[in-house]
């Protein structure tokens, strides 16, 4: 959700942004397979009943529809997500990082989709453009695991605790799924601020690739 309204704020700025996915686990522990449903693991976190977990959740799928964004938690499958963040590395290698994360973010929340099973990241992979081979050699190697838990160190150095994190010219901030207008407003103003302001007139020798001009007295 914070990253579709991202998006639709980016595109509201006649400025050039990139933007670099990182990766963070919300739970480095949770197993591979899991039993529990989403509604059941917060009830069990958060020590509150089963319906106000899925009172909580609901308002986060309104939230999601307004953004253009379709959730399913009903269906939702709990599950590791180490070996996807090898994944989205591997894709970055490959110059597909965007198109994995988006695919990846898809197969999770509205297709309910197993993102910890490797068969079921093959054929994601696959769908964005990435050798199936490449895939799942990959997948049933460590490669690529040093670099996740080199994006999650250094999350650790900027006191990172929580998703969505943007850290913008890794100077200022933004956290959790902002309103699009917020995310507009903060980008503007920190544009603004790294345009270079003249601190003096333009009376003086000027250098450029056809000579000095000397400036008449």
């Amino acid at each position: 959700m914070g990253k579709r309204r991202l998006e639709d704020a980016i595109k509201q700025i006649d400025h050039p942004i990139e933007v670099t996915y990182r990766c963070y686990e919300l739970d480095p522990n949770m197993e591979r397979d899991v039993k529990e449903n989403i509604y059941e693991k917060l009830s069990k976190k958060y020590g509150m009943s089963i319906a106000q977990a899925k009172a909580n959740t609901q308002n986060m799928v309104q939230m999601a529809t307004e953004a253009g964004l379709e959730y399913h938690m009903d269906s939702l499958i709990l599950t590791n997500t180490f070996d996807a963040h090898r994944l989205t590395m591997f894709a970055k290698s490959q110059g597909l990082m965007k198109e994995m994360t988006e695919r990846i973010l898809r197969a999770h929340f509205t297709e309910s989709k197993h993102i910890g099973d490797h068969e079921t990241l093959t054929e994601l992979a696959v769908e964005v453009g990435l050798d199936r081979r490449d895939v799942e050699k990959m997948l049933a190697s460590d490669e690529m695991a040093d670099a996740v838990r080199a994006d999650e160190q250094t999350a650790r150095q900027y006191n990172i605790t929580g998703v969505p994190f943007y850290l913008i010219n890794k100077k200022y901030a933004l956290t959790g799924a902002q309103p699009t207008d917020v995310f507009v407003q903060a980008l503007n103003k920190i544009i603004a601020e790294d345009k270079i302001t003249m601190l003096n007139d333009k009376d003086g020798m000027i250098c450029d690739n056809d000579g000095c001009e000397i400036p008449e007295k």
